[in-house]
């Protein structure tokens, strides 16, 4: 709970990066959600130094895969500041989270990202990713 304003702010910036108006209260709002509930696996990344802001932040949700029986972990965001891009943030919360998830013992992770994104897929795939070519995504809006 002491990071919740530097991971609000991180996660409003995350919400910007998709086009999302900025929010800091709403922002706010639902990571301390997340915090006081527990329905998330936050991890956080730091300046090298351990001094100053948080720079990044990896969020995860546990679910299920009915096909293959078991649970999995959708990696939901992942954010590194702007200024603090291309040293290693992202790369370091990537390889976090493969370790937590082998720890809970869940089968795979999985991620969605904007097409234009090529960075992070870049990453993604440097770090033995794969993109699905089989199944496609689809959503419905439930509520405004």
């Amino acid at each position: 709970m002491a990071d919740l304003p530097a991971l609000a702010a991180l996660f409003d910036g995350y919400r910007q990066f998709y086009e999302q108006a900025p929010n800091l209260g709403a922002a706010t709002r639902f990571m301390q959600q997340r915090l006081q509930r527990g329905d998330a696996v936050l991890l956080v990344a730091e300046h090298a130094a351990g001094r100053g802001p948080l720079i990044g932040f990896c969020q995860l949700y546990l679910s299920f895969c009915s096909i293959a029986a078991q649970p999995i972990q959708i990696l939901s965001d992942l954010f590194v500041a702007p200024g603090a891009r291309r040293a290693g943030a992202g790369r370091a919360l990537l390889q976090a989270a493969h370790a937590q998830a082998a720890e809970l013992g869940v089968a795979r992770l999985e991620l969605t990202t904007a097409r234009s994104n090529h960075r992070a897929q870049a990453l993604y795939a440097s770090l033995g990713w794969v993109l699905d070519e089989v199944y496609l995504a689809y959503s419905r809006q439930v509520a405004d």
